[in-house]
């Protein structure tokens, strides 16, 4: 899956718990991870990770020896963008990942592991083993809250974000529910909200301080405050240049803008990505780029190998990339509607809209509009195709 904010929160709550704003972090074991880097499959990271692994074959019930494996690729994962790293996480753990009942840590990392490759239900099961022995799980609480909140079951994601109140820090509680109201008719007070508690802690963890202040200019952007949409943006690449989510949405902020200049000066070097790789080839297709087509050729060829992979956590990027690339509205309404059925975030509504006004098919634009009335969504860009009218076919 693209890095999406689902890995922020994660890291996020890796990274910090009650009070730890006003203290600096101290990791609890020699393994933890403290920053996340942007591996290639060449690096030390990588080599380290391979040895570790040539290790596990000789000692394959050492627990803390997997884990620390498992968590290195998942890591490297998220920092690629490449799902394949999440099947090499679970080769780590499979003596224990056919477990009814594995350790916690297990169960946190499996649930991981499995929502990342939108696996949903099997993660919220593994998290509410991971709860009900411990209520008071950080990770378990926030990582629960984001999945309900990207498939769209806002009343159980509120639940678990008012639970972190007093055992996460302030600044991650907040966070955590406000990005659910802002989806749920409370944008702009979610926003001012939010704003207003990152100003009480300016020396908050930089994982959390960028996830705030991501949060804060995908609210901005789609209140059409540009301004401080941009400005927001800036500030967390700024703490976190290799975040590949907020590259994604801030080049989606730019696009919409109108900039697609920026946009390819912003990505030129990180198309190994598949995600940014399509934002990058749309910038192109904006500028008239002679190149364009060779890199409309590479994301063809990329899909293509997802497919035979069996990986479908793309749905949403292969839409896109069918409808604004290559013009095909049917196929790209048939992926934004299987997606829908899966997640359902600002941009999986917006690409649904968007296919099925291309499409021409009044069924599934009925079923979004339905979508944005029943939860009180706001968003400018929304709205405005809401508000289209068209012919059906």
């Amino acid at each position: 899956m693209p890095p999406r904010r689902i890995f922020r929160v994660i890291a996020a709550a890796a990274m910090v718990g009650a009070g730890a704003s006003a203290a600096p972090f101290i990791p609890s074991t020699d393994d933890e991870i403290l920053e996340r880097l942007p591996y290639t499959a060449g690096d030390a990271a990588f080599r380290q990770l391979r040895l570790l692994s040539n290790g596990l074959k000789e000692q394959r019930d050492n627990l803390p020896l997997a884990l620390r494996i498992a968590r290195g690729y998942e890591e490297l994962g998220r920092a690629s963008g490449d799902p394949r790293y999440s099947g090499y996480a679970q080769a780590a753990l499979a003596p224990w990942w056919g477990m009814t009942n594995p350790p916690s840590e297990v169960l946190t990392l499996r649930a991981t592991l499995n929502q990342r490759v939108h696996l949903f239900d099997a993660a919220l099961a593994d998290l509410g083993a991971v709860l009900e022995a411990d209520p008071r799980d950080t990770q378990a609480l926030l990582l629960r809250a984001t999945i309900f909140q990207v498939v769209g079951r806002f009343d159980k994601a509120k639940s678990d974000c008012g639970a972190l109140d007093g055992v996460a820090s302030e600044l991650v509680s907040t966070a955590c529910l406000d990005n659910v109201n802002a989806m749920t008719g409370s944008l702009h007070e979610s926003y001012e909200r939010l704003r207003a508690t990152l100003e009480k802690f300016p020396r908050a963890q930089p994982g959390v301080r960028s996830w705030a202040l991501t949060s804060l200019a995908e609210m901005a952007a789609r209140a059409g405050l540009s301004t401080q949409a941009e400005a927001g943006f800036r500030q967390a690449l700024a703490i976190d240049p290799t975040d590949n989510y907020l590259l994604a949405a801030f080049s989606d902020f730019l696009l919409d803008q109108k900039r697609p200049a920026e946009v390819e000066g912003l990505l030129k070097s990180l198309t190994r990505n598949d995600p940014l790789l399509l934002r990058y080839t749309l910038a192109l297709k904006a500028m008239g780029a002679p190149e364009t087509q060779s890199f409309i050729d590479q994301l063809r060829d990329r899909f293509e190998a997802s497919h035979l992979r069996g990986d479908r956590v793309h749905l949403r990027e292969e839409a896109r990339f069918r409808l604004q690339l290559l013009g095909d509205s049917s196929t790209a309404l048939r992926l934004a509607r299987e997606n829908w059925q899966v997640q359902k975030e600002v941009a999986d509504i917006r690409i649904l809209l968007e296919s099925a006004i291309a499409a021409h098919e009044q069924g599934e634009f009925q079923i979004a509009r339905a979508w944005l009335a029943e939860t009180g969504l706001e968003d400018e860009n929304l709205r405005a195709l809401a508000a289209r009218t068209f012919s059906a076919k």
